[in-house]
């Protein structure tokens, strides 16, 4: 794995590049910018560029029964591509200023997890959520920096970030939804913050390090197999795509670098893909109840 090398796609120059995914029904990959307020799509192979600026700080996009939805400070939209329009889907945590949402994920069943978290990075106000498509209920809390939601290919396992505590966690997936034995996964010691995963056909998780450099891969006890190598140091969030879900997409981030910094990581904040031999878990939609 370290001498895959991944490929820049899209010099977007974010400042938060964030949830990044496959749309495998348009072939086309979706991502954000947090910070510049702004959502991304290209084709596979980083044509087909296209851009649409949000009303606020919007965390991730996913795919659902009619569109796509994606996250404002205040809650849930329906995002409308043909028209740029953002309609009120479903109101969470309004009443904390303080806080923003991070990553989501939808898992087989149509629930979209997805995590708050303060936006000043000071206090453990962040609530990882499930949404069932009509309402948000509170799973877990105590976060800074929620992140990474994601869930083993039996369904029997979600993963979660802590991202200040450099700790992924995992807990026990019931079919109903619910979690249990919340326990430490992973804890990152090797540089870096984890931040955004995914889980390929194998069992195995792959985490991105805010600060690190790269994206660790681990299997499903938790050992580490190996990692993939980036160019700039904040790598944010990865998705596998393409047709055989075997090309990893990955964003990655400007903030915190100071110019010098940036004038060395001149692809910072630009989307990347690299091919591995394990293809990934198709992306879900998110079932919403009308």
């Amino acid at each position: 794995m370290s001498a895959v090398l991944p490929a820049c796609l899209w010099e977007a120059k974010t400042t938060l590049g964030e949830g990044v995914l496959w749309d495998a029904a348009t072939g086309q990959v979706w991502f954000v910018d947090i910070k510049g307020r702004r959502i991304h799509r290209c084709a596979a192979d980083g044509s087909g560029r296209r851009n649409w600026d949000a009303p606020g700080q919007v965390s991730f996009v996913v795919p659902a029964s009619s569109g796509m939805v994606c996250s404002l400070e205040d809650g849930l939209y329906r995002f409308v591509g043909e028209t740029g329009q953002f309609l009120p889907l479903a109101k969470v945590e309004a009443d904390v200023p303080g806080n923003r949402f991070n990553d989501g994920y939808v898992d087989a069943h149509g629930h979209l997890w997805f995590g708050s978290m303060h936006d000043a990075e000071e206090m453990p106000s962040g609530v990882l959520y499930r949404f069932d498509g009509m309402e948000a209920v509170k799973m877990d809390h105590g976060y800074v920096i929620t992140n990474g939601p994601a869930v083993s290919p039996d369904g029997r396992t979600l993963y979660h970030t802590d991202t200040l505590e450099k700790r992924i966690y995992a807990f026990d997936l019931a079919s109903d939804g619910s979690l249990s034995n919340k326990r430490v996964f992973v804890e990152i010691r090797d540089g870096g913050y984890p931040d955004g995963m995914a889980v390929d056909l194998d069992g195995h998780l792959w985490a991105a390090t805010f600060g690190g450099w790269r994206i660790d891969r681990f299997d499903a006890a938790g050992r580490k197999l190996g990692e993939v190598r980036f160019p700039c140091a904040n790598v944010t969030k990865l998705a596998f795509g393409g047709k055989d879900l075997c090309t990893v997409y990955a964003t990655t981030a400007r903030k915190g670098l100071s110019e010098g910094e940036l004038a060395a990581q001149p692809l910072a904040g630009g989307l990347f893909s690299f091919r591995v031999g394990t293809p990934g878990l198709p992306q879900h939609t998110l079932r919403i109840k009308e």
